[in-house]
């Protein structure tokens, strides 16, 4: 139904609005520009718009569902050009209906595109068409404070749809959690010929010995499992020579069957010296694929010809955060997720138009229209 309402214009407009987006850098922290480009979009149509207290775009309307993505991006220069692309023999189904291209497609590419300017932008250019609620926040890559402020300072909306690369025909239900943290310690400077762990050894120590308690059997799929990830390491002798020292930064990624107290309490469990310093702390999230916002995805992309799927992502995203206001929710949006943060990223728009639709759609059904 909205595929009739859609105007080679407004088509138009979105598409320049995600080149835009994408050409201007955004980087965790510096995202002033991006966002202001987004306030002057929401403007130019009739719509308020303004930059809140923590740099995030708040564009209020029906609040029966808010569209909602971050605005930031990872480093990486990826030099932003839209190519016309063979299209492989898997991507037929990228190709437009009306036969206007054969065989080739345009693809944008540039950081950002698919993390996640794309879902970004289509968010943005439903968001009006269907007079919806939207936001663009901030630091998404780095600690979520984008979005932790939003939940402090506004009420749960009816419905949330976040904005991640999904694939058009994509719908992601679940997120694991995360639990960051730093490890450090301290050992007697001494000859490197006598027995006895170092400082060094320590850490190395704990971190095999974390890694033995959360190894999984290897028929458990990745999702379900507890992933350990090392981030960062620095170790030697100190400054004055007395003394040996060590610190670790550390991932370890929460399936939803466990709590992110649970993983600390194993990893605390496993200490034989020095001790971890947890400052990033975000709980699992799993949505039933039985709510409104769901069944309205899932009858959009039926409604454009695809095949929905209902898919659980192994990272961790502002889902996870905007669980807290238990409302209905998934994450949504163009482009494939294995070239997030990737040199190669890259977005084929007629994906984009899709999703733009498909996000219409959902709207339109949330809204009750």
């Amino acid at each position: 139904m909205n595929q009739q309402r859609r105007t080679g214009h407004d088509r138009t407009d979105a598409q320049a609005l995600l080149v835009d987006l994408v050409s201007t850098p955004s980087l965790s922290g510096e995202e002033r520009a991006c966002c202001e480009r987004l306030v002057e979009f929401f403007e130019a149509r009739g719509r308020e718009a303004w930059i809140d207290e923590v740099g995030n775009v708040r564009a209020p309307a029906d609040d029966s569902v808010l569209l909602t993505s971050h605005v930031d991006t990872v480093p990486g220069d990826v030099p932003v050009e839209i190519r016309t692309e063979d299209v492989n023999e898997t991507d037929q189904d990228d190709l437009p209906e009306n036969g206007e291209v054969h065989g080739t497609r345009e693809v944008l590419w540039g950081r950002g595109s698919v993390d996640a300017t794309g879902a970004l932008a289509a968010m943005a250019a439903a968001a009006i068409e269907e007079g919806v609620s939207f936001a663009g926040v901030v630091r998404e890559e780095v600690d979520s404070g984008g979005a932790r402020h939003l939940l402090d300072t506004r009420e749960a909306p009816g419905a949330l749809v976040n904005g991640e690369p999904s694939g058009w025909e994509g719908i992601t239900l679940g997120y694991r959690g995360l639990l960051a943290g730093t490890y450090v310690a301290t050992s007697e400077s001494g000859h490197t010929s006598r027995p006895g762990n170092n400082a060094i050894e320590d850490a190395m120590d704990w971190w095999g010995r974390v890694e033995a308690k959360l190894e999984p059997d290897e028929w458990t799929p990745v999702f379900e499992r507890v992933t350990t990830k090392p981030v960062g390491f620095a170790g030697g002798s100190s400054a004055d020579g007395l003394s040996v020292e060590a610190t670790m930064d550390v991932q370890l990624r929460v399936p939803p069957a466990m709590s992110v107290e649970e993983v600390e309490e194993i990893a605390n469990g496993a200490l034989n010296g020095g001790t971890v310093h947890w400052k990033d702390r975000v709980e699992p999230v799993m949505a039933s694929p039985r709510t409104p916002v769901a069944r309205a995805f899932r009858a959009a992309i039926r409604r454009m010809g695809g095949n929905p799927r209902l898919l659980r992502k192994t990272g961790t995203s502002d889902m996870n955060v905007f669980q807290a206001w238990d409302c209905p929710m998934v994450t949504y949006g163009p482009g494939d997720s294995d070239l997030d943060h990737a040199p190669n990223e890259r977005l084929a728009l007629v994906e984009f138009d899709r999703s733009l639709e498909v996000l219409r759609d959902a709207a339109t059904t949330l809204a009750g229209r």
